[in-house]
């Protein structure tokens, strides 16, 4: 199991860099072609989101991307640091939270897109952040002596 970890200031600069990784590590892993568009979208919104929520609650620790290459699956894992970040997961039910601002609002949206774009995800919030775990399968290209 290969693993590349990423971490970046909570920058809007620097989601562009976490979405070429991803794509890069997600190729190496035997990702379908035809969805590394979809690996970088995915990876372009939860970073965003994170980036945001960073921003707006004055958090400085930065944003953890954890890409993980196993036998058969590829999973990405965004973190934020903001306590009770998780909102509503990907079948509707809510986690944590309360009434519903702008940003939470769009916070939602990127969820949704998420969402869509990725089968397999899972959205988690606790007192020590949110993580948003995304995986795909992959077949990665046998080594050749």
């Amino acid at each position: 199991m290969a693993t590349v970890e990423l971490r970046f200031s909570a920058l809007p600069e620097h989601v562009r860099t976490a979405r070429l990784v991803a794509a890069a590590v997600a190729r190496r892993a035997g990702v379908d072609e035809a969805v590394l568009d979809e690996v970088r979208l995915a990876v372009g919104e939860a970073c965003s989101r994170a980036v945001g929520l960073h921003e707006s609650h004055g958090i400085s620790a930065p944003v953890r991307v954890v890409l993980v290459e196993d036998e058969k699956t590829f999973s990405i894992e965004v973190g934020d640091e903001v306590p009770g970040s998780g909102g509503t997961a990907a079948g509707g039910a809510e986690t944590e939270g309360g009434g519903e601002t702008d940003a939470e609002g769009e916070d939602e949206m990127g969820l949704a897109v998420i969402s869509g774009l990725v089968d397999d995800v899972e959205v988690t919030s606790g007192e020590n952040g949110g993580r948003i775990r995304m995986s795909w399968p992959a077949h990665p290209t046998p080594v050749l002596p």
